[in-house]
């Protein structure tokens, strides 16, 4: 029987860790920019921080009005959408993009605190292409990401 250590804890799964991956990570980043709109700094930092990790690039806007100018001034391949703002909400934010035949193309996908069906009915009402709620696992986003991506690259 091996002695007890701290990091035997870790190393019985650490083939499970390396294959948990669905895409591997190009050394020198993806070629993708998400824009992050959320009136929480933590939240934005956050998805910052795990998206930079990841390779992406990112924008943040602080409100739906800020959003809505960031998509038409950068154009990024995928928005992610708070839906409580205050001024301009994610609803009428994600609308104002749809509606702009500029920004109609880019993905959105809706991240709310509430889990309620309704929400997830306006989001795709709106236009958004997919809805997660808070606190969002790790993996559901990144297989959302790209997700997205995929079908964008594929002109759907």
């Amino acid at each position: 029987m091996k002695p007890f250590r701290l990091r035997n804890l870790f190393t019985s799964n650490a083939k499970a860790v390396k294959e948990r991956r669905r895409n591997s990570r190009p050394t020198n980043g993806y070629d993708f920019t998400i824009l992050i709109v959320d009136d929480s700094r933590t939240a934005i930092a956050t998805f910052t921080k795990m998206l930079t990790q990841a390779g992406f690039k990112t924008i943040s806007a602080t409100d739906g009005r800020e959003g809505v100018a960031a998509a038409k001034k950068h154009l990024p391949d995928l928005i992610l959408m708070d839906v409580v703002m205050p001024g301009l909400n994610g609803f009428q934010a994600t609308r104002q993009i749809r509606k702009n035949t500029t920004t109609a193309h880019i993905p959105i996908i809706i991240i709310s605190g509430e889990q309620q069906a309704t929400e997830q009915f306006w989001g795709k009402r709106v236009g958004a292409n997919a809805f997660l709620t808070k606190s969002v696992d790790r993996g559901q986003l990144f297989e959302g990401i790209f997700e997205m991506l995929d079908k964008k690259a594929e002109g759907q």
